[in-house]
């Protein structure tokens, strides 16, 4: 059995039973919830500004948090990562902040294969700014065609965001090839990290983007908090997103003195308990041996694919060559059933006690690249075993005979 399994209460006692839909949200790993409780039952105070005894503690377990939460993202300094509401909230933050810098006629560059999170604040700030928004293609796989960066950068090219991994497909886009093209032509790059974070620590130095984004809720943590790591330099110049308490130096009626980064960007009470549950996610995670969860990870994904390609009626929008272990990927597999909906496959197959994720997933512009309107998805994490492959494979042959 599974190690991990006894350390996530909703799996261990079946109440999750075979539970496959970790791209949306993964379950709650018990040392974070312990650490959470801890700080609610005998640390709970306001951070930033009080002076007691009971404060100061609460403070410096907000701050080791986002110092947690930076080594896992490889930054060099805590004060580069900003806490956000998630991953959503931290690209918003990027397309006010950095975008309140832009001027009509200057371009945005977006993958094709984005979720709506990674497209749409960008198609907001165009409409405020009078910019322009180019899409970077996929081609049949999903894979980004970075090959074609090279005619569509132009001088007007301000900002570049593309995923790291496909919430859809599980490919791994190869951030490094655009990340070392963008940088020849001084282009920030954002990277949304939110399912890459839960696959294991990243190296924000090594990728060499400019912003890089994750969410707690999918890497193990808590809900409603997620994080933003920016270049301290940018950060520097960056004007706040929001405006009201704790980030600020001085407020007169006459103007206000905004604090530095990365308080300047973290207006009001902080989420500070789901903050130093997100710091408890990431110190868990750098603690584990990513090596060989990566490789039961990829062997799952593997007899899943073996069950799904047994029926003649299942497509896998799957990445060329995952299947024999060519290119990288996420463990995200996305499939479609010949006269079933993927609602209704996710009601039967639900019946059968296995979780699953059905609909465009918001990717419908991959969607549409891939001519359907939805897709059926199933997605692992490190507490997944055979004995969810199994009981998979059985609830597909029943969905199967149920849809037929």
């Amino acid at each position: 059995m599974n190690s991990f399994r006894n350390l996530f209460p909703a799996i261990a006692s079946g109440r999750a039973r075979t539970y496959l839909d970790n791209a949306a949200m993964t379950q709650i790993a018990k040392p974070v919830t312990d650490r959470m409780a801890e700080f609610e039952a005998d640390g709970r105070s306001n951070v930033k500004r009080g002076i007691y005894p009971l404060a100061t503690r609460a403070n410096d377990a907000f701050e080791a948090a986002r110092a947690s939460v930076a080594a896992f993202m490889g930054a060099k300094d805590k004060d580069e990562v900003i806490f956000t509401s998630g991953a959503t909230a931290a690209i918003n933050l990027v397309a006010h902040a950095y975008g309140a810098g832009l001027k009509s006629g200057d371009e945005i560059m977006v993958g094709e294969g984005e979720h709506h999170a990674n497209i749409v604040p960008w198609q907001m700030l165009c409409e405020r700014k009078g910019l322009e928004l180019v899409v970077l293609p996929v081609d049949g796989d999903g894979h980004l065609q970075i090959e074609k960066m090279v005619d569509l950068i132009s001088d007007r090219t301000r900002l570049i965001a593309v995923t790291h991994g496909s919430n859809v497909t599980g490919a791994v886009t190869d951030v490094r090839i655009i990340t070392s093209m963008a940088r020849k032509r001084g282009i920030p790059v954002l990277i949304d990290g939110a399912q890459r974070a839960g696959h294991g620590p990243v190296d924000v130095a090594s990728i060499g983007c400019d912003f890089y984004v994750l969410s707690g809720h999918k890497m193990f943590g808590p809900t409603g908090i997620g994080a933003l790591w920016a270049r301290s330099e940018l950060l520097q110049d960056l004007p706040p997103f929001l405006g009201g308490g704790e980030m600020i130096t001085r407020v007169s009626f006459d103007g206000t003195e905004f604090a530095p980064p990365p308080h300047r960007f973290e207006a009001g009470t902080p989420p500070v308990t789901q903050a130093i549950g997100l710091g408890a996610a990431a110190d868990w995670l750098r603690g584990l041996e990513w090596a060989e969860i990566t490789t039961a990870e990829r062997e799952l994904t593997q007899s899943l694919l073996d069950v799904l390609n047994q029926h003649k009626r299942i497509a896998v929008w799957d990445p060329m060559g995952v299947a024999a272990g060519k290119v990288p990927r996420l463990p995200i597999l996305s499939f479609t059933v010949e006269g079933a909906h993927p609602h209704d496959i996710c009601e039967v197959m639900g019946g059968e006690g296995v979780a699953l994720r059905g609909g465009h997933h918001c990717a419908q512009p991959l969607m549409s690249a891939f001519g359907v309107d939805a897709t059926t998805r199933a997605s692992l994490a490190l507490y997944n075993d055979e004995t969810d492959i199994e009981a998979f494979d059985k609830a597909i042959t029943r969905m199967l005979k149920v849809l037929s």
